[in-house]
């Protein structure tokens, strides 16, 4: 009778066991599912918003760039009634905006009879507080067939070309896009095709300021949960080609459906691998010119929040087990 008392008492303790560990476990479960599902909208907000504001950040500093070169070619319409004049022109405002490599006027083909066929001023940057002229237009480069030319001249309006290299065995050699604005005469015939020149070079650290800026903003920085921020942004093309970067981190865009969203300028996430490093990529097109703005995060930053809150909760529910079991140990066996 003693025997089977004792058995009861095991027993009993063995349901009482079983039974406060599966609620144990349950808890912990929904725990970690409410924190996930918390988190997971925590991390979409907060890294598509920085994507954001990276965005706007660089939109108004080109944004700012475009008005300073409006400002240069209004002067150059200003002074066509010779070329040194135009020249000129282009010197007097060159240092209204540093970040410029240079501004050209372009005219058409015998503009100025005394300087031939192509005549193309360049004010360019020769450090960063100088300016130099070249004379840039030659049968050698015959701007008028570039496609940044004739795109103007049909479209009568301003825009940004495609990125192209430019080579002339000079340091004005470097990755390019430029700013193109056509100049009419008053009967609507185009005179000289403008441009204000920017390097992919300066693109990429100006992001590198912004990220540390937004790396650093007390905002980001209240709640880091564990994270490092490991960030880095980049900008891409709409075919994918990665034309600002911050060094060694360029990325290879492969996946189609990743390269059909750039081309249709949507935003979006993506998960792809970098450098042997899985990572997160929030990207949205940037207002006014054919580019992508993406943010990278390395994927094990991004899962910091996730592996610890798992660890903890794990090691509380253990816990749990444990107080439980110790307590149902000192259930004394019935006489």
């Amino acid at each position: 009778m003693k025997q089977e008392s004792k058995t009861d008492a095991k027993r009993q303790r063995r349901n009482v066991l079983l039974a406060v560990s599966a609620i144990i476990l349950i808890v912990v479960g929904l725990a970690y599912w409410a924190f996930s599902s918390a988190m997971k909208a925590e991390t979409i907000v907060r890294y598509a918003g920085m994507q954001s504001v990276i965005t706007a950040q660089l939109t108004r500093t080109i944004k700012g760039m475009e008005m300073s070169a409006t400002n240069v070619f209004n002067e150059v319409e200003k002074h066509m009634d010779s070329p040194e004049s135009v020249i000129a022109a282009l010197e007097s405002e060159s240092n209204l905006n540093s970040d410029v490599r240079g501004y050209f006027a372009a005219f058409e083909p015998g503009f100025f009879p005394s300087k031939g066929t192509w005549f193309e001023p360049y004010i360019h940057h020769t450090d960063s507080t100088k300016f130099e002229m070249s004379q840039v237009g030659s049968a050698r480069h015959d701007y008028t067939k570039s496609t940044w030319y004739v795109r103007a001249k049909d479209l009568k309006m301003s825009f940004w070309s495609e990125p192209y290299y430019y080579y002339d065995g000079t340091n004005i050699s470097g990755h390019y896009c430029t700013f193109v604005t056509p100049l009419f005469d008053e009967q609507g015939k185009l005179t000289c095709v403008c441009g204000a020149d920017i390097t992919f070079d300066w693109v990429a650290k100006v992001l590198a300021k912004i990220d540390d800026y937004c790396r650093h903003a007390p905002l980001v920085n209240t709640y880091r949960l564990m994270r490092n921020f490991d960030f880095y942004s980049v900008v891409l093309d709409k075919d994918g080609t990665c034309l600002a970067h911050p060094q060694d981190k360029k990325i290879i865009i492969e996946d189609k459906q990743l390269l059909s969203s750039l081309e249709q300028r949507e935003n979006g996430v993506a998960e792809m691998t970098i450098d042997n490093v899985e990572s997160v990529v929030y990207y949205g097109p940037i207002e006014g010119i054919d580019w992508t703005l993406a943010v990278v995060i390395p994927k094990s930053d991004l899962q910091k929040p996730f592996v610890y809150m798992a660890w903890g909760l794990s090691l509380l529910g253990l816990l749990g087990i444990v107080a439980v079991w110790l307590t149902t140990k000192h259930i004394k066996d019935e006489k």
